[in-house]
């Protein structure tokens, strides 16, 4: 969540970053107005309990008559104690619900607007022409190569479930362990993380978990499926004070699952968005001041991932509208799909600065400035994307051959046995 004093005390840049994302601003002054609320009903039960305290050294000094007036008053502050105690509660409840509700603060120099708002930072590789033959999408040169089935994906599941097979699935695989080697050779520590999670860590990542209609829900057990891997790395430090003076780095490995709600008729051929995929995510803990560097440091390593299987993309940054709640600034890497003539994410990557650890109650230890341990503060996290499903895609329909057959890229071969074509069945 964000850091409420820093709201009362400056005000204006978070109306500002509300008015960033198109969102209402008029929230910042409610917060500040709950949190009065809520200070001036605390003082008022804590006046009332000490009154009340002091009233019961009173009757226990006192005798007859008295301590049966006594009793009587005593009786009475009892029951304003008891409603002051109910309306901090509830004035405490009101101004938790409105700081939960608020996202993140937008970065300096974010991009004002909505989803076509985003400003490109930089474009590499150039758009490959097909002059000699017509391009095929990636599900018809999936199906050529014996990699995609949909029709069965859809006969054992539903809409927008599919099987990866044979040099389709050997494919996935091969990306998700050359993404994790590099992880791994970059410092992260590997992970498999469940993907089934508590409401408290989904909504501590940042999700709304009774109104966002993206997450799958298991009812009974009131546990969620991730939607990514960065919502049980957000958790798996919760509630604890950790060492970031070297940034801690975890490379999450995981199935992920999302209900693309709203997204009807949007991308339904082919396996651009399904309701199922896997992905490796690199997440992050960090010191606030560390946190922009390191935010580069994670763009820098999806564009190796990018560059490893030579794919035409363009980096940008994220307009404030189209940010999720969690994210101060956001990076997207976008690989050009050549039968859309255009570019597709492939990976993002996020600086949540406090946001997640104030939500899960993730701090370091303060050092003073005279080498002693001090108090503690919450920590800032990072997420980014290394390699998903999706991928597939652009590589299928970058690398095709006229035939329908796909060149390997050299650097999968030695995760494919060698392999340098996928072939047409």
């Amino acid at each position: 969540m964000i850091d409420v004093r820093d709201l009362c005390e400056n005000p204006a840049k978070y109306r500002a970053s509300q008015s960033a994302r198109g969102a209402e601003p008029s929230v910042v002054d409610s917060i500040i107005a709950a949190d009065a609320a809520r200070k001036s009903s605390i003082s008022s039960f804590e006046g009332l309990r000490a009154e009340q305290n002091l009233y019961g050294r009173k009757v226990a000094q006192a005798k007859g008559e008295e301590k049966q007036a006594l009793l009587a008053e005593v009786k009475d502050l009892a029951a304003r104690v008891k409603a002051a105690s109910a309306a901090a509660d509830a004035a405490a409840a009101e101004a938790d619900r409105l700081v939960r509700a608020m996202p993140n603060l937008v970065a300096e120099g974010v991009p004002e607007g909505g989803e076509d708002d985003f400003v490109t930072v930089k474009t590499v590789g150039t758009p490959r022409e097909f002059a000699d033959f017509e391009p095929r999408d990636h599900l018809e040169i999936g199906e050529l190569i014996g990699a995609i089935d949909m029709e069965r994906g859809a006969k054992v599941s539903g809409s927008r479930f599919y099987f990866l097979k044979g040099v389709g699935a050997r494919l996935e695989m091969a990306l998700l362990q050359m993404a994790m080697d590099q992880a791994i050779a970059a410092g992260f520590v590997p992970m498999i993380t469940p993907t089934l999670v508590l409401p408290e860590t989904m909504a501590g990542t940042g999700f709304d978990v009774q109104h966002d209609a993206e997450i799958y829900r298991l009812a009974d057990d009131d546990l969620y499926l991730v939607g990514t891997s960065e919502v049980a790395l957000a958790g798996y430090h919760g509630n604890e004070i950790i060492d970031v003076n070297e940034p801690v780095r975890y490379a999450g490995w995981s199935s992920c699952y999302r209900r693309e709600a709203g997204s009807h008729g949007k991308d339904t051929r082919g396996i651009i968005r399904v309701h199922q995929f896997n992905k490796v995510e690199m997440f992050v803990y960090t010191t606030v001041e560390k946190a922009d560097e390191e935010h580069q440091r994670l763009l820098a390593w999806e564009e190796e991932m990018l560059a490893k299987v030579e794919l035409p993309y363009r980096v940008i940054d994220t307009a404030a509208g189209d940010l999720g709640m969690s994210a101060a600034r956001k990076f997207d890497c976008e690989a050009w799909v050549p039968t859309q003539s255009s570019y597709r994410e492939l990976t993002s990557t996020s600086n949540c600065t406090t946001f997640q650890a104030r939500r899960l109650n993730i701090r370091e230890r303060v050092t003073n400035d005279d080498g002693t341990k001090g108090g503690t503060r919450a920590v800032a996290t990072l997420n980014g994307t290394l390699a998903t499903t999706r991928w597939i895609v652009a590589i299928l329909e970058h690398h095709q051959n006229a035939d329908g057959s796909v060149t390997v890229p050299a650097a999968l071969r030695p995760y494919l046995g060698g392999m340098e074509v996928f072939p047409v069945l």
